[in-house]
C-alpha cells in the first residue's frame, strides 16, 4: 500500500458506520490522507467504540520547534506488515491490546517510472473499506494524542500489477466484534485475516480506464 486513501460523506460510510455500532457517528471526509497527517480510527474504549482524531504512524513525538506532533523520523511506522505483528518489538503489544478500524471510502497507488506513474485509484464495489490497524496512546507534556498504523499483507498475485509489494488489510463486518474488543487478545485467532486475500470485489480506476477484481471469496 503505497501511502494515500480518502474518505467521503456516502451512504456506503454511512452503512460501515451502523456496522460498527456507530450510527450516529460520522468520520470527517477528507481527500488526500497521506502518511504524517492525520486521519480518524475507530477504537473501543472503556466507555464503549469511539470515532478518534489520530497521526497515521504509529511512533510520534513532539514537533521540536513549534507545537504539534510528528512521525519519529528514525523509523517508517505507518504501515505494519503482518509478518511483523506477533513478534515485532513495536507491534507486538498493540497487536494484543489496541486494534482499531479505519474507515475509508478508497485509496491509491502509484505504478510506473518517476515522472511518468499512472495513478490507480482502487474501491470496494458498493461498500467502505475498513482497514484493520493498531493505535497507540501518547502524553507529551500534559497533552495527549493519539496515532495508528495500517496493516498491509503480502502481495497478491491477482493485485501486483498495481502493487507489487502489499495490499491492505481490508476487514468484513463479521470481523468487527473480536477485532475491536481490548480484552481479547489471543492473536491467533486472527490469522485467518492476516493471509493475503482480496476479501470483496475491487473496482480500480485510472487514466487508461477500469477494471474489476473480484473477490477470493
Amino acid at each position: 500500500m503505497c501511502g494515500r486513501y480518502n474518505l467521503t460523506d456516502s451512504p456506503v460510510v454511512r452503512q460501515l458506520m451502523a456496522d460498527v455500532g456507530m450510527p450516529l457517528d460520522m468520520p470527517e471526509p477528507r481527500e488526500n490522507i497521506a502518511p504524517g497527517s492525520w486521519g480518524q480510527i475507530i477504537w473501543e474504549s472503556g466507555q464503549g467504540r469511539v470515532l478518534s482524531e489520530a497521526m497515521w504512524s504509529l511512533l510520534i513525538e513532539p514537533k521540536p520547534d513549534r507545537p504539534g506532533y510528528r512521525p519519529v523520523p528514525k523509523y517508517s511506522t505507518f504501515n505494519a506488515r503482518s509478518g511483523n505483528l506477533a513478534s515485532g518489538k513495536l507491534w507486538k503489544e498493540p497487536f494484543r491490546y489496541h486494534r482499531a478500524i479505519i474507515p475509508a471510502s478508497g485509496f491509491y497507488e502509484w505504478q510506473g517510472e518517476p515522472g511518468h506513474k499512472t495513478r490507480y485509484y482502487i474501491q470496494p464495489v458498493d461498500q467502505a473499506i475498513a482497514f484493520g490497524g493498531l493505535y497507540r496512546q501518547w502524553e507529551f507534556g500534559g497533552e495527549r494524542g493519539m496515532s495508528y498504523s495500517i496493516i498491509t499483507l503480502p502481495p497478491h498475485p491477482r493485485f501486483s500489477h498495481i502493487h507489487d509489494k502489499s495490499i491492505p488489510l481490508m476487514l468484513q463486518p463479521a470481523d468487527f466484534d473480536l477485532w475491536l474488543d481490548p480484552t481479547f487478545s489471543n492473536t491467533d485467532a486472527f490469522q485467518h485475516l492476516l493471509k493475503t486475500c482480496v476479501p470483496v470485489d475491487l473496482s480500480i480506476q485510472s487514466a487508461q480506464g477500469s477494471e474489476l477484481l473480484q473477490s477470493d471469496l
